[in-house]
């Protein structure tokens, strides 16, 4: 999934150095209630990525970040649904680039680092850059609320075990992506899981990952996280079970088969044990449970198995979205 980082060939050397001034690019701020740090952020990436073009997209905030945002030089717009998946959705909608930069207006990512997550992409050794806050240990470092950390390790974990890929940095709101990710990802979450979802459809759809490290600084004096670790904690989860019943509705159903199962085995073993022993069935009400249990669990290894067999269909599909997405990157090159 993840490949190192290689050198481009030198005939493309001019172009890579253009993208990373900027060229081609489109940086993606989202954006409620950041007023402290919004023109620090618009014009940290003004002076890295000159040839970029940054939008910030101001979520029903009660401040001035959206003035702020336009005076400091970004185009500025306005997403009325409430959510960062709704701003993300909207920006991936409405914005036309080759390369998409996406990082949080909180001023918690270095501008420094856009480069770094440009080039994988623009020496198309990636389809996504993650900038890995936690590998270097600044994360720990800066952080002031632990049980952040905690949840990350915890999704890091989950996603590991449910689809084998393990990232650095799951919930890091600091990303690059190409055209082609940004017009075939499918966005259904309206908070704060997106960073989540991006992620695990990255995995599942096999897209080229390289996670880059990159420092972090907690918020400055004064500025608020939007962020609740349990509210949005339990949001996230939710969001990781869904997607995998989505993606993986075999091994979802599968797993469901077996826990009917057992419950049925743990119902009706003493039942059958009963019968040799007597050759009666006196509880039946545990019978009964156990063959239900057992119902159940045949039910749901079948429901897996036509389930999987719809989401093979749609991998499919997807799959013929993407080359047409390539296709109209190749037509727009022209």
């Amino acid at each position: 999934m993840s490949k190192a980082i290689g050198q481009a060939p030198a005939d493309n050397a001019p172009r890579i150095e253009e993208v990373l001034k900027g060229q081609d690019v489109a940086v993606l701020i989202p954006c409620y209630n950041e007023e402290i740090t919004i023109a620090k952020v618009v014009a940290d990436f003004r002076a890295v990525l000159p040839l970029a073009r940054i939008y910030v997209y101001d979520n029903n905030s009660s401040d001035d970040t959206a003035r702020l945002a336009a005076e400091a030089g970004a185009i500025v717009a306005h997403e009325p649904r409430q959510g960062k998946g709704n701003v993300v959705r909207q920006m991936f909608r409405e914005i036309e680039a080759r390369y998409y930069l996406m990082v949080d207006g909180d001023d918690t990512y270095p501008a420094e680092s856009a480069p770094e997550l440009l080039r994988p992409l623009a020496q198309d050794e990636a389809d996504m850059t993650v900038g890995d806050r936690i590998s270097n240990g600044s994360y720990q470092k800066e952080n002031e609320r632990p049980f952040h950390g905690f949840g990350n390790n915890l999704v890091r974990w989950m996603i590991r075990r449910m689809y084998g890929y393990g990232f650095e940095d799951v919930m890091t709101g600091y990303r690059a992506m190409n055209r082609a990710f940004v017009k075939t990802v499918p966005i259904v979450s309206e908070g704060f899981q997106i960073e989540t979802e991006i992620s695990i459809h990255a995995v599942d759809k096999r897209w080229r990952v390289c996670d880059v490290p990159i420092a972090y600084r907690d918020r400055p004096e004064g500025s608020q996280s939007k962020l609740s670790t349990v509210g949005d904690g339990i949001l996230v989860l939710r969001a990781i079970a869904s997607l995998f019943k989505d993606y993986k509705p075999l091994a979802f159903f599968g797993l469901l088969a077996l826990l009917f199962v057992a419950l049925g085995l743990v119902a009706g073993v003493p039942v059958i044990a009963e019968y040799f022993d007597t050759g009666r069935v006196e509880r039946l009400p545990s019978a009964v449970l156990a063959v239900a249990f057992v119902l159940c669990g045949a039910l749901s290894f079948t429901a897996g198995l036509i389930l999987d067999t719809v989401a093979k269909s749609t991998r499919k599909l997807w799959e013929l979205n993407v080359y047409a997405a390539y296709e109209t990157e190749r037509l727009l090159e022209r």
